[in-house]
């Protein structure tokens, strides 16, 4: 990593209590001595290693500018494993960017994207997963997304990936001894044993890999689209949901014309929920439109939530069907029934069916339940890891291998072709990990990051 002085704002641009810059790299302290002076007369240079401590930042012309808190950190033991420091600003637009701008002109340059996780990576501080991680704690939106992220930064799904390795690379020994000297192969592994073995590894892997696409469910969300006949409660059923006036409801079949989308969370994992325009035929150019809209909602979204007036007797027959996951909400509970749950559960066998009241609030609950048991069904939110697409992949692609190595050593292909899927399962893990990142990779994953990460 190149040992250029990198700075940044560290905190969103934008109006708040304090925005802090940092810097990274060799002489990133002198740089800040230039514009920096402690109300003792210090320069940060002079003041001990992760003391905070109070002074002004002055411009060329000897002129304050801000009065700020600063602190330095030693090579090896700051975010980045290099020379760093910190100045914290009053919060606004203002005094950060002169901040910036100044440092900038004394010997820094603006850091990239992510740059300063991604040289806390390459100097050793972290490994890929740990970095990937920081990704998840800033884009988590529950507590349960950010103890899967926080786990993950800790360094516990890094522990679970090199006990993985350390069994492989145990396993392709035992396999390599027994293929060079099949004279010598007592006390060595069967070839009945290494299956199991590697049975028994695909069967973590797998555990594995379902923890880690829940723990990417909390981060990342469904989009669940609220379908219908128009006038069958699904604005009120947005807002129940909402638990705020969100959409407007009106007597009036087709008020909702276009698409409207909002997030709210349900036991931990966030539900972009689009409300869509009631389903019909029509000659009405804009409602057609419309109408439009809500089919592709209903093919893009995770999970879709038909709703049925059960007021009305007609209205599940003319709706288009789907192979998503759905959930048939009769709504309008609180009025005499004209659909009954039976009747529904035979109209669409396999769905759970709910009968709720949008407008009272009766059964929003149960649904919100419904909703989280029907997207993340066997999912221990306590035991998730946030990891990124690129890190699953790598894991089902181990456990590929893996699959592979032990259907080998049953077969005819034997230990030769074995010995090649332990390899690169073990290959895979290591990718995961980073530890044969190339530049390529490292710019694709850092580039995902804010300016000042």
């Amino acid at each position: 990593m190149s040992e250029e002085i990198i700075t940044a704002a560290a905190t969103a641009w934008g109006y708040g209590g304090i925005a802090i810059v940092r810097l990274s790299g060799e002489g990133c302290v002198a740089a800040a001595d230039k514009i920096y002076t402690s109300k003792t007369h210090k320069k940060l240079s002079e003041e001990p290693a992760r003391y905070m401590a109070l002074g002004t930042l002055r411009a060329p012309n000897g002129e304050p500018f801000d009065e700020v808190l600063a602190v330095r950190f030693e090579r090896g033991k700051s975010y980045t494993g290099e020379e760093a420091a910190e100045l914290h600003c009053h919060g606004g637009l203002a005094a950060a960017q002169r901040c910036v701008a100044e440092l900038c002109r004394n010997g820094a340059r603006l850091a990239l994207p992510g740059e300063f996780t991604r040289r806390a990576f390459v100097n050793g501080r972290i490994d890929l997963a740990q970095a990937e991680a920081v990704a998840g704690i800033i884009k988590a939106q529950s507590d349960e997304a950010l103890s899967a992220s926080a786990r993950a930064l800790q360094g516990e799904f890094t522990a679970e990936i090199k006990k993985l390795t350390a069994r492989l690379t145990e396993l392709y020994a035992a396999l390599e001894v027994d293929l060079d000297f099949p004279e010598e192969g007592e006390g060595f592994l069967a070839k009945e044993e290494s299956a199991a073995r590697l049975e028994e590894l695909s069967r973590e892997c797998a555990e594995l890999c379902s923890r880690c696409r829940c723990g990417m469910l909390l981060r990342d969300g469904l989009r669940a689209a609220i379908i219908g006949a128009p006038n069958v409660g699904k604005s009120s059923l947005l807002n129940a949901l909402l638990a705020r006036e969100r959409a407007i409801v009106t007597a009036v079949p087709g008020t909702t014309r276009d698409s409207i989308e909002e997030t709210f969370i349900c036991g931990g994992l966030p539900v972009r929920i689009i409300d869509t325009a009631g389903i019909r035929d029509t000659e009405d150019e804009v409602e057609a439109i419309g109408v439009g809209r809500s089919l592709r909602s209903m093919e893009e979204a995770d999970i879709v939530l038909r709703v049925l007036d059960g007021a009305e007797e007609e209205g599940a027959a003319v709706l288009p069907r789907t192979d998503k996951p759905q959930i048939i909400v009769i709504n309008k509970s609180d009025l005499p029934q004209r659909i009954t749950k039976e009747e529904a559960e035979a109209h669409f066998p396999g769905s759970a069916v709910l009968c709720v009241s949008a407008k009272e609030g009766g059964g929003i609950a149960e649904l919100k339940e419904l909703i989280l048991q029907t997207a993340a069904a066997g999912c221990d939110v306590s035991q998730s890891y946030s990891v990124s697409a690129r890190q699953l992949e790598c894991l089902a692609r181990a456990k590929e291998a893996v699959d592979a190595a032990a259907e080998a050593l049953k077969s005819a292909a034997g230990e030769d072709a074995a010995l090649s899927c332990v390899s690169e399962g073990a290959a895979q893990l290591a990718s995961l990990l980073g530890l044969d990142a190339g530049e390529e990779l490292l710019d694709k994953i850092f580039s995902a990051f804010c300016v000042g990460k």
